[in-house]
């Protein structure tokens, strides 16, 4: 691939944000970053910015430092500035409409009311990729916020770690425009092993 990817990992600023729900996007961006022995993170386009490669194809990671409403004025900026087309940039966000521990891949769409996704919607137009990590939905609309503003907790790092661990080594796919091919190899390396089989009993020994 010619063209370089930017991949945006949605989160807000700051150690007391840094284990919300919210920040799933930072937190795979982090991941992805110590994996794949990525430059040093610097302050750029309002965010932090690192460069490496992922699959043979040159990546920028950003992780904007604006607040998720206003990530368009980070990830927007980026994308110009390396005169990027919007199909190479990856926004990594986590998802309410998704059961917990769930993941999709998507081109365009609307914005299901994820504050980061419209933000960048309306400073670029909505047809870039999308990396939806699903956080389960808190049942009223009324504890949304409440919800994607609460750390992790003990049950969801039981599956976080996993799916971010599974995403991580999947990611040369995503540099590959292969999102099926993502999808597949991450539910693939979550797939439970299967049972043993039970050893066939020993044949008695003949008297």
């Amino acid at each position: 691939m010619d063209t370089p990817l930017l991949i945006a990992g949605l989160g807000n600023p700051g150690s007391q944000y840094a284990r919300n729900r919210h920040n799933a996007g930072f937190i795979v961006a982090d991941e992805l970053h110590a994996h794949y022995k990525f430059g040093p993170w610097k302050a750029k386009f309002d965010g932090l910015l690192s460069e490496g490669s992922l699959g043979g194809r040159k990546v920028y990671l950003l992780k904007p430092q604006t607040y998720m409403n206003l990530s368009g004025g980070s990830v927007g900026p980026a994308l110009r500035f390396y005169k990027l087309p919007l199909e190479a940039l990856v926004v990594i966000h986590d998802e309410i409409d998704l059961a917990a521990g769930k993941l999709k891949v998507k081109t365009g769409g609307g914005d299901a009311g994820q504050n980061g996704l419209r933000s960048i919607t309306a400073t670029l137009g909505p047809d870039y990729r999308r990396v939806r990590m699903g956080i389960g939905h808190p049942g009223e609309k009324s504890r949304v916020s409440g919800h994607v503003l609460e750390n992790f907790s003990k049950d969801d790092i039981a599956w976080l770690k996993p799916l971010v661990g599974a995403m991580v080594e999947a990611a040369p796919l995503l540099a590959k425009d292969d999102d099926a091919g993502f999808m597949s190899k991450v539910a693939l390396l979550l797939r439970p092993p299967p049972p043993k089989a039970d050893k066939a009993p020993k044949k008695k020994d003949i008297e």
